[in-house]
């Protein structure tokens, strides 16, 4: 009775639509960013070989075809802005932009898993019930929308905040203020505070502490009126700082304008409001509904077990021994945010398995910097890497092949340790959900895991 009372209320329109045009409008940004950099040519056209998730090894580059996809991910996100086709803009981009994400593992990022995330979710929300240009073709808005539609983004947000938040309540970041400890003093070159606060102990823990307050309340802050100003204040001060600190490209833009659908309703309209008076070019005229209905409650139930699965998720890391900043079992897509400071360096070693002959391979031969500095520290990709390898050199003509590995990784300022057991044949071991007993212990423990 509760859910059906429930989906059955209503809020305006114009949140929603606000976030439709900014999200579609940063996501069209990114695209050209990223064209502009030469990243496409650099990620996915140069390299010989391309990590894939387990199970989506059959989404490849198209080498320079690769541009075409880009060109059509930008172009949809340009339509979900103006809202033109807005269901299928919405959907080409979904399938878009995480077909680029899953091209190369390589260069997996929380905030692209967000954004596709965000994205599938907008496939089942009236994104366009108001100012748009389907809306001005039909001359129908709605003025009021389901209430959850809204309440499902701000959910969203509010998981990525606050498993971000439990997931930094380990001994490493609180009482060690590591990673910090290793990457702010590198920073000496800011303005004022480069060469000296950023050098401070005291500083690198108060940092970590902040931080890990910060994720674990702000979703709160921004959910009550009163504190809403201050959460939102806090929200472009974080994000603003650690664009300052850390390459992280468009996500604090992202992040900052996503949290503005926590304002008041007559916030947006305003805004909308604005905009729709200086369109007056697109003869803008349409009827005014009171509110948008769905048929039936399979849209608000399928949207209920989309948001169930995002709070499952990231819990699936217990389900796995050791520890998780080492065997990393669990540790993408679940907002694990800068968390560690991993480096590495693995050394493959083809073997004939019967006349025991071997020779050492040259990374470089195969491989990117980029992506050999991600394989090296990264148990998935040592064995994906592992396999690629003993297929070539088995194509290659090479008889009996087994492939080993030598592999140190250095994690959060400890000293280096072997990292993979140097006498399991990884051409052997195939992928799976099943725990690597080829990693070998950490022998040591980061306590107090919140996620």
């Amino acid at each position: 009775m509760y859910f059906k009372s429930y989906i059955n209320k209503t809020t305006s329109a114009a949140p929603l639509a606000f976030f439709r045009i900014a999200f579609g409008v940063l996501m069209c940004l990114s695209i050209i960013r990223f064209w502009y950099n030469g990243w496409i040519d650099k990620l996915y056209i140069t390299p010989k070989f391309f990590f894939s998730f387990y199970g989506f090894d059959w989404i490849k580059p198209f080498g320079n075809y690769t541009y075409l996809l880009f060109i059509f991910c930008g172009l949809s996100a340009l339509f979900v802005a103006f809202g033109y086709k807005y269901r299928i803009a919405i959907i080409s981009f979904f399938l878009s932009f995480t077909y680029i994400e899953l091209m190369d593992k390589t260069t997996y990022l929380n905030h692209y898993y967000f954004v596709s995330l965000v994205s599938f979710l907008m496939i089942f929300l009236p994104a366009n019930a108001t100012f748009s240009i389907d809306s001005n073709n039909k001359g129908i808005e709605y003025a009021k929308i389901p209430n959850w539609t809204i309440d499902s983004i701000k959910f969203l947000l509010g998981i990525v905040y606050f498993y971000a938040g439990l997931a930094k309540l380990n001994t490493d970041w609180l009482f060690r203020a590591q990673p910090l400890k290793i990457w702010l003093p590198s920073k000496y070159d800011l303005p004022l505070i480069g060469n000296n606060v950023m050098q401070q102990e005291w500083f690198h823990f108060a940092m970590s502490w902040s931080g890990a307050i910060y994720d674990l309340c702000i979703a709160f802050l921004l959910l009550f009126k009163r504190t809403r100003t201050i959460g939102f204040f806090l929200v472009v001060v974080f994000h603003v700082f650690t664009r300052i600190l850390f390459p992280i490209g468009m996500f604090p833009y992202i992040m900052i304008v996503a949290t503005m659908i926590f304002f008041e309703p007559s916030c947006h309209e305003r805004v909308i409001s604005m905009l729709k008076s200086r369109i007056s070019f697109l003869n803008y005229k349409v009827q005014v509904k009171e509110a948008f209905q769905y048929k039936n409650h399979v849209i608000p139930k399928l949207v209920a077990v989309f948001v169930l699965i995002q709070l499952l998720f990231p819990w699936r890391y217990l389900l796995y021994p050791g520890e998780l900043f080492w065997t990393e079992q669990g540790y993408r897509f679940s907002w694990r945010v800068m968390l560690m400071e991993k480096a590495g360096y693995s050394n493959f070693k083809i073997v004939d398995g019967k006349t025991k002959q071997f020779f050492y391979v040259d990374n470089k031969d195969f491989l990117t910097s980029f992506q050999e500095k991600q394989m090296s520290f990264q148990p998935d990709f040592i064995l994906e890497y592992a396999h690629f390898l003993g297929d070539h050199f088995t194509k290659d003509g090479h008889q009996n092949v087994e492939v080993y590995v030598e592999s140190y990784v250095a994690l959060n300022g400890r000293p280096s340790k072997l990292y993979i057991d140097p006498k399991v044949d990884l051409y052997k071991q195939k992928e799976s959900f099943k725990h690597k007993d080829w990693i070998l212990p950490f022998n040591d423990e980061i306590e107090i895991k919140g996620l």
